[in-house]
């Protein structure tokens, strides 16, 4: 970026929303192959194939889009909370949002001592934020406005929408693994009869789920991976511009940095939608360069050093 013409704010996350909406595309196009290439061995017809492929897609994402908010919200134990459960927290939300113009997100509570937070949701008028308790113990309020702005831009810069539909999709992908392998398995012992092939085509739907359940980790870190690290930093600096106060974040991040304890109810499902790695960091610390190649978040000390040379 350093020859070229400088880029933007604006442009960055115009270029983001395109980055999610080619993600979300590359996704509907591979599960739709999938389903294709099982439609093409059960009918043994190519248009067959292709409806049952564009069936299967369209289904998934539907239901991934349906129960994504959903099941965030179940996996991290999230409480819904209003204004007289949580009075700073929805007063410091409803300030950036009335500075912003963004819809006011629903406001979460996980009762959990680690400081940390993470905003979820479809789109701005579809979204929600929540905040861990140890976040609203140990923060003071101009850090609380740096997380939750940093939190907003997600909303705002449509981050959620892919963030929140990698928790489900990975999901999707091992019920589906799971279905290829039994129903592989139901053909292939079911229907021996050569004529027909059923011994084959179960073969084939067996081993294709053998290898869905395979690399179903791997496509995990992969999404988790291409919506994460550099959406971060973007976030950040949208944070701040919301705020019109780098040093409220950046203390936030150091806080947040020195702080070493684990987060009880998140998993690698969620890991990438808090602000920070929220799993077992100390052991993170101690591990070389090469182990942080997938990490979902980049290292906080490179978020601060972006921070302080706004």
């Amino acid at each position: 970026m350093s020859t070229g013409t400088p880029v933007t704010h604006v442009e960055l996350i115009a270029k983001n929303r395109r980055t999610s909406m080619m993600m979300l595309a590359i996704e509907f196009l591979l599960v739709g192959i999938l389903g294709g290439a099982i439609g093409f061995l059960v009918s043994r017809s190519l248009t067959t194939g292709v409806i049952i492929g564009a069936s299967i897609a369209i289904l998934i994402d539907m239901i991934a889009w349906l129960v994504a908010v959903r099941a965030t919200i179940a996996l991290t134990r999230a409480v819904e909370v209003g204004p007289e459960q949580a009075k700073v927290l929805h007063n410091v939300i409803d300030g950036l949002c009335i500075a912003t113009g963004l819809p006011k997100p629903r406001v979460y509570i996980v009762d959990d001592p680690a400081p940390n937070a993470f905003s979820t949701g479809r789109n701005p008028k579809h979204a929600a934020v929540a905040a861990t308790t140890g976040l609203l113990d140990k923060m003071n309020r101009v850090e609380l406005e740096g997380v939750l702005a940093h939190e907003l831009s997600h909303i705002r810069n449509y981050d959620v929408l892919v963030m929140t539909l990698a928790v489900t999709m990975v999901g999707m992908i091992a019920l589906l693994s799971d279905f290829f392998l039994r129903f592989g398995w139901f053909m292939g012992g079911g229907r021996r009869n050569e004529e027909d092939g059923g011994g084959l085509v179960g073969l084939a739907m067996a081993v294709i789920g053998l290898v869905l359940l395979i690399f179903a980790p791997i496509i995990a870190s992969l999404m988790q991976f291409a919506v994460s690290r550099r959406r971060e930093y973007l976030a950040d600096a949208s944070g701040v511009q919301m705020t019109r106060y780098p040093p409220g974040l950046i203390s936030a991040l150091k806080k947040l940095e020195d702080d070493h304890t684990v987060t009880h109810f998140a998993s690698k499902a969620t890991a990438h939608l808090w602000i920070e790695e929220p799993l077992d960091k100390e052991s993170n610390r101690r591990s070389s360069k090469l182990n942080h190649l997938f990490d979902t978040h980049p290292p906080i000390e490179d978020r601060i050093h972006a921070l302080e040379q706004m």
